[in-house]
């Protein structure tokens, strides 16, 4: 079978999955669920929009990464799939737009306020690919995307979805005024009495108040209450940008130390529960976190001690991969520790498809 072009349909999927990283697609619906975590409540269905507009959003940023790159890729990385031309440049910007749109779209179904996160997301990625990647600026603007997206999935799950009012059916009567109650005068020593009554729906219960260990998140704003959070993987985020900036050419030892230092304190953090945590909580929050140190700092430690581009490109994989674990730290560390456990699930499914498709 082939595809436009006269090439083999999996010689095309292969071409845009080394594009848009699928191996990476892993580390995103964490942030979602981390940050629906710190606000202190349970994922549900806008939490599912969320981790849609989040995945639409980072594959567009991978996409406008390559076709902003392209000049420099055809010289350092000419193997890429544009350079090499086996995605057009029109197609790859095409790709990016149109999944910027449909991420913008999932997060106005969930409600103004992630669609006002959405699109301050959605800048910050076009920015960075178009005018920040290489300048000094770029780590920073990387962690401010992470941050945010941990933010998009505080919002989304607490957004009160919209109900608009049904129209009346095709012929149906239109329905009559409704009455007030009228009151009738009573005898002088009686007060007066009501003749007519209104109907009373029965109101819904309110949704049971989360564990003890998110209570204290759960009476703060989500945005405000998943602000800790944000910062933890905006910090991990900016310390693997500043290595990845080196990973065409290597020769840098102090990103990879600097990077290693913040992966220590980033995991020692993301390993303290709150006082009101269970012992559960706390177990959970520190396996994840171990496995956090592990995933990143081995890596990080052999690019310093030989900063080569091999070892770190492998450095930057490792801590793309670390997001998981550190993801599941951050909601085990909230009291979610089914969601902690969850996502420590996704690793696996990670490490092996990095194995095949690089994250890079």
């Amino acid at each position: 079978m082939t595809g436009p072009g006269g090439r083999p349909r999996g010689a095309r999927r292969r071409a845009w999955a080394e594009l848009l990283r699928v191996s990476a697609l892993f580390t995103v619906p964490g942030d979602a669920l981390a940050g629906a975590s710190a606000a202190g409540l349970r994922p549900n269905r806008r939490t599912a929009l969320a981790i849609g507009s989040s995945l639409c959003l980072y594959e567009a940023g991978m996409a406008l990464n390559d076709w902003a790159d392209r000049d420099e890729d055809a010289v350092d990385r000419p193997h890429r799939p544009i350079p090499s031309g086996r995605v057009t440049p029109r197609a790859a910007l095409a790709a990016s737009a149109a999944l910027t749109a449909t991420g913008l779209a999932l997060a106005a179904r969930a409600g103004r306020g992630p669609l006002t996160v959405a699109t301050a997301l959605a800048a910050t990625v076009w920015a960075y690919d178009l005018r920040l990647k290489h300048t000094r600026a770029a780590p920073a603007a990387m962690a401010t995307a992470r941050a945010l997206d941990l933010l998009l999935g505080a919002t989304a799950t607490a957004a009160v979805p919209r109900t608009p009012a049904r129209p009346p059916a095709a012929g149906a009567p239109p329905r009559p005024p409704a009455r007030r109650p009228t009151a009738t005068r009573g005898t002088p020593q009686g007060p007066a009495t009501t003749t007519a009554t209104t109907r009373h729906r029965p109101r819904r219960r309110p949704p049971a108040p989360p564990p003890a260990a998110r209570r204290g998140a759960a009476h703060r704003a989500p945005a405000t209450a998943a602000l800790p959070s944000a910062a933890l993987l905006g910090a991990h985020t900016y310390a693997v940008t500043a290595v990845s900036r080196h990973e065409a050419h290597g020769g840098s030892t102090a990103a990879p130390l600097g990077a290693l230092a913040a992966t220590a304190l980033l995991g020692a953090l993301a390993s303290r529960a709150p006082a009101t945590a269970g012992t559960g909580h706390r177990r959970t929050a520190t396996l994840t976190a171990a496995a956090y140190l592990r995933t990143a700092a081995v890596p990080l430690l052999h690019a310093a001690l030989n900063p080569s581009p091999p070892l770190t490109r492998r450095a930057v994989g490792g801590g793309i991969r670390a997001m998981i674990p550190l993801q599941a730290a951050l909601a085990a560390r909230s009291g979610a520790t089914v969601t902690g456990s969850a996502l420590m699930g996704l690793a696996p499914l990670a490490r092996a498809l990095a194995r095949k498709v690089s994250p890079t």
